[in-house]
């Protein structure tokens, strides 16, 4: 769980800022704030049990069936939507009164457009909802641009800001490409084993 918190100065209010692989469920009227570039953030919101959350993923969904750590496991959607949703249900909300919110999925850099990873993120967000019966209120998904989210649980409000300054772009596309070079090596086959010179009988 995100445990980033400060004093955010242009709402007013304490907030928790959501890292890459991160979620956070609340009661009370903690902002929750992210930044995303092709990566997808879900707010969900019960108004009648005034609880919410939101997450941060990576990926859609692990291609790879070996055991992973919670943490690592986060950085997938299917994983990350899944704790998000327990996580609500477990602090009294219902599936059939949650709404959503979802942002980003964007293309930030040209080579993310080639791999369609904020196409694929943003499909799967909207797939996943769908089957789960939870209706989407607001979305702002794809695009070239990078976005700072910030969502409100006690209203259910989210405001998305496209970041179009050069230092917040920047700081995109260097998490991006950190993104990209992970990506290439979880990709990267596994060298062969060496094996040991034949000797002549």
């Amino acid at each position: 769980m995100a445990s980033h918190r400060y004093f955010d100065r242009d709402i007013g209010c304490m907030a928790v800022k959501l890292l890459p692989s991160e979620y956070y469920v609340t009661e009370d009227n903690t902002a929750l704030t992210t930044v995303l570039g092709s990566c997808v953030a879900a707010c969900l919101h019960d108004p009648q049990a005034g609880v919410a959350g939101m997450n941060h993923f990576m990926l859609p969904a692990d291609a790879d069936e070996q055991p992973r750590s919670h943490a690592d496991a986060m950085r997938y959607g299917e994983y990350a939507m899944d704790v998000l949703l327990r996580e609500l249900l477990r602090s009294g909300a219902k599936r059939e009164r949650l709404h959503a919110k979802v942002f980003g999925g964007g293309a930030v850099l040209p080579t993310m457009t080639t791999l369609n990873i904020g196409d694929r993120n943003a499909d799967f967000v909207v797939q996943y909802l769908r089957e789960q019966g939870i209706a989407i209120a607001a979305q702002d998904l794809r695009g070239p641009h990078a976005r700072r989210v910030c969502f409100l649980p006690s209203t259910g409000k989210a405001v998305v800001r496209k970041l179009r300054t050069q230092a917040g772009v920047q700081m995109i596309q260097r998490d991006e490409q950190a993104l990209m070079h992970r990506l290439v090596g979880d990709a990267a086959p596994t060298p062969a084993a060496r094996q040991p010179a034949s000797r002549p009988a």
